[in-house]
């Protein structure tokens, strides 16, 4: 139900380090009616232009701290609250051109009271500016 919020309008740049572009980001949410420990996320996918990335590729951040896809699995003290907008970082050496781009997110997320790991989609046609 909640999936259409899941990929943020706005939030999508490239990530400059250095003078250089060793990425991009976007803002996500939870597709899901309350909170989650971090350990509870159990993957995400993203997919730009038709093209997957890779695991090791992607980082999670939330309230300006940053955890690789592995590191999600052993963290326990932190949470992603119900509505509040997250950062998926790529990296990608030189980002992503400016433009028009296909945006997919799948999240994998660990619902306690479900016997089933439900895996929410959502998919968006993103301009970087820049």
């Amino acid at each position: 139900m909640l999936d259409h919020y899941m990929i943020c309008e706005g939030g999508f740049k490239n990530i400059t380090e250095g003078g250089e572009k060793t990425g991009f980001q976007f803002g996500a949410r939870l597709p899901y009616y309350r909170g989650l420990g971090l350990s509870m996320v159990e993957d995400l996918a993203v997919t730009v232009d038709g093209e997957p990335v890779p695991r090791d590729q992607i980082l999670f951040s939330v309230r300006g701290k940053d955890w690789t896809l592995a590191q999600l699995e052993t963290e326990m003290e932190e949470r992603w609250e119900m509505g509040e907008v997250a950062t998926v970082k790529v990296k990608r050496p030189g980002g992503l051109p400016p433009g028009k781009h296909n945006v997919e997110l799948a999240e994998r997320l660990r619902i306690s009271y479900l016997p089933f790991t439900p895996v929410t989609k959502d998919a968006k046609e993103l301009t970087l500016s820049e």
